[in-house]
């Protein structure tokens, strides 16, 4: 009886000596791999800070990996074996967990070569996406925006962006978004609220993220005093984006942008109908540019004839939506133009600057005093024939 319990306390001590000592082994390799990630670890960012582990697509072997909001670990290694680059999901994902991974990768588009261990792969995975950085210039259209993106790589479906800029309905948590005015004669609903500036976009951005991308810079510059001097005015927001994409086509110069407004309020405030005709050539070099036709520095008699609700030679007020992306400095100028300015016509001077008139005849002076510098103009516009008859820009 006596040796039976002996040995089965004896039993009872080995086991738990073995568990002890599993326990320290274990303790002990798993300090000893902590720290041993953390020195690879470290090995890599410092690698990475010293570019000696860059990884894009041009790097021979590179593998695109693109990681999707609200993808987990176990997606992400289905992507990882689906492109070659891992074996088994299960190891990864265990990994993943194990190393503190999970939670950590940040979706986006990604390379990676099959020559790294999984560490190096979860490691890059956590770092920031491959991006790609685009200057949008002041005044850019939609149509020349699509082509920059694609210029740039983007990989998206034009019909989409398309879709996506005649969907405000998508973007309403923007209040200017919300307030735009549904004109069936509009080409496109949001255009003039893609704000010109530096971007980074992921490579694979949806058309959603990309005009959502537009849409947050536009929400940071439209200030909250724009909206109550909009109403001060007695213009919607959409009218005051209107009137500075013409602003912005018609001068760069940030003193003359507040006359030409000006111009365009007294016109528009005008009781004569036939001054309410803004006569902007920048309307009709944007359907000349449709038309896939270049700019002129004066509208031909062909072009006042252009039948669009967008030609402000046939038809009074503005036009049924911006015809550019204005630049801050515009649209401060359409909000506060310059005060106790009478002027009702403008015409280019050939260098950059703008002459003002008041009368017509002033402004017939001008137009034959300046016609002959458009040719010479260093901006590099091409000069159409001078109209004298309906030449109100």
């Amino acid at each position: 009886m006596f040796s039976r319990k002996v040995s089965i306390a004896l039993r009872a001590l080995i086991v738990v000596t073995a568990l002890i000592v599993c326990g320290v082994i274990g303790v002990f390799l798993g300090y000893n791999y902590v720290i041993s990630q953390n020195a690879r670890f470290k090995t890599l960012e410092k690698s990475i800070a010293n570019g000696e582990m860059v990884i894009n697509q041009d790097t021979p072997g590179a593998v695109m990996i693109v990681i999707h909001s609200g993808d987990t670990t176990g997606d992400i290694a289905e992507s990882l074996k689906n492109a070659g680059l891992i074996k088994n999901t299960l190891t990864f994902s265990i990994m993943s967990k194990f190393n503190g991974f999970d939670g950590g990768y940040l979706a986006g588009t990604h390379f990676l070569t099959s020559d790294l261990t999984y560490d190096e792969m979860m490691y890059l995975l956590c770092q920031e996406p491959e991006v790609v950085r685009i200057t949008f210039p002041e005044g850019i259209t939609y149509q020349q925006i699509k082509v920059k993106l694609k210029e740039a790589g983007l990989s998206f479906n034009e019909a989409h962006l398309d879709e996506c800029m005649n969907s405000p309905d998508l973007f309403v948590n923007y209040p200017f978004v919300s307030a735009i005015s549904k004109n069936e004669n509009r080409d496109f609903i949001l255009s003039g609220y893609l704000f010109p500036d530096t971007y980074d976009f992921d490579m694979n951005a949806s058309e959603e993220e990309i005009i959502s991308t537009f849409l947050r810079n536009m929400n940071t510059k439209f200030y909250d005093e724009f909206y109550e001097r909009a109403e001060k005015l007695g213009m919607s927001v959409d009218e005051v984006i209107t009137l500075a994409s013409l602003i912005q086509m018609e001068t760069t110069d940030k003193t003359d942008m507040l006359y030409v407004s000006a111009v365009f309020h007294n016109r528009l405030a005008s009781e004569d109908p036939d001054m309410q005709f803004l006569g902007s050539c920048a309307s009709i070099n944007y359907l000349r540019e449709q038309a896939g036709m270049s700019h002129v520095w004066a509208a031909t008699a062909q072009d006042l004839e252009w039948d669009s609700p967008y030609n402000t030679y046939r038809n009074r007020g503005l036009p049924p939506g911006p015809i550019c992306m204005p630049s801050l400095d515009a649209i401060q100028a359409a909000l506060y133009p310059e005060p106790n300015c009478n002027f009702m016509y403008f015409c280019a001077k050939g260098d950059g600057r703008t002459a003002f008139a008041v009368t017509k005849e002033e402004h017939d002076a001008n137009v034959e005093k300046y016609k002959d510098n458009w040719n010479d103009d260093p901006s590099g516009h091409d000069e159409g024939p001078a109209t004298t008859e309906g030449e109100e820009d």
